[in-house]
């Protein structure tokens, strides 16, 4: 076909797995119309989850990104459809459409693949963990500042119900606290590992479901917002964000139990930064109780992922942290 097709190679046994080139001209005739002509597909490397591949088409000015979700066989329960989940969100996102991709089509037909798949615009920039390598780390400061901004716009946006957006969603916070960690817990029990942990900490969410009820507007989570999924300029003065991708982990719930809320607060760096623009966290105890339970509910997940990987130390090391957590709450 005269394609440059660049996969990662990976173990046979590895959770993400490529495509073909056919496959891929499949899908771009199919979006980009008949005379469209694949010239180059590179397979980007960052994400840990979807198949994305960077796609040249002759004659067309920009690539395209073209991203694959796993078999549906392969999907946690906890991780279900997360690419709808994402598309399903778009329009809630639009207080931040400068910096998102746009969807230029979605298929959950499975009649030329059998996975999900999206076909999205090229943001501009290099991604964040490469580029904020070519500055001095006090220059990070306005990067997780902007960071800081994001988070905040999006936790603005009210939602329906509590849950993923494209549902399951519940009347109260604390009722999708707990099926999410029954989820999570099926899952971890699924491939051979030990959950008792993670359902005891679902019987605490129970136990304290009037501290979780104390949340009862559905904010707008980003799930997965931080440098991996920033991309920033190439060779500006200072950091500058031009864009923010994968949102399929979106929720509506308490902001404080989203993704970044836990990696600024995990360090005394420049990304202390973040607080100046998002506001400085509530320390209270009930927050506190919270925000235990969202640590053992964010440490659940990162031991599926580690396991998925093959990071077996990792996951060693997530039952004493979800142990610590679980002793703040008893």
């Amino acid at each position: 076909m005269g394609v440059d097709f660049q996969p990662i190679k990976r173990p046979p046994h590895a959770f993400q797995q490529s495509v073909t080139p056919q496959q891929i001209q499949a899908v771009c005739h199919r979006v980009l119309g008949p005379r469209a002509r694949v010239s180059s597909a590179v397979e980007l490397g960052l994400g840990m989850y979807n198949s994305t591949y960077r796609v040249t088409v002759a004659g067309r000015e920009r690539p395209v990104v073209v991203r694959f979700a796993p078999e549906p066989g392969r999907q946690f329960v906890s991780e279900r459809e997360m690419m709808r989940n994402e598309y399903a969100t778009v329009p809630h996102l639009a207080v931040i459409a400068p910096l998102m991709p746009r969807v230029i089509a979605a298929d959950w037909s499975h009649d030329l693949i059998g996975r999900d798949y999206l076909v999205q615009t090229l943001l501009d920039g290099v991604p964040a963990p490469d580029g904020l390598r070519h500055y001095p780390r006090p220059a990070w400061a306005s990067f997780y500042r902007r960071i800081g901004e994001i988070a905040r716009t999006v936790h603005g946006v009210r939602g329906p119900g509590f849950g993923p957006v494209a549902g399951p969603t519940y009347g109260t916070w604390s009722r999708a606290v707990i099926a999410s960690l029954h989820d999570i817990s099926s899952d971890v029990e699924s491939v051979g590992l030990d959950a008792a942990d993670l359902r005891t900490a679902a019987a605490l969410a129970a136990e304290h479901s009037a501290v979780l009820d104390e949340i009862t507007e559905p904010r707008l989570l980003t799930g997965d917002l931080w440098t991996v999924n920033v991309m920033i300029a190439d060779g500006a003065p200072e950091p500058t964000v031009t864009g923010v991708l994968d949102f399929d982990r979106t929720l509506w719930g308490d902001p404080w139990a989203d993704w970044p809320i836990r990696l600024a607060a995990a360090k005394q760096d420049e990304r202390v930064a973040f607080w100046e623009a998002y506001g400085e966290p509530d320390r209270g105890p009930a927050a506190s109780r919270r925000s235990s339970l969202y640590e053992v509910r964010h440490l659940g997940a990162v031991r599926l992922e580690l396991h998925r990987h093959g990071r077996e130390d990792g996951v060693r090391d997530s039952y004493a942290k979800v142990a610590a957590k679980l002793a703040e709450l008893t």
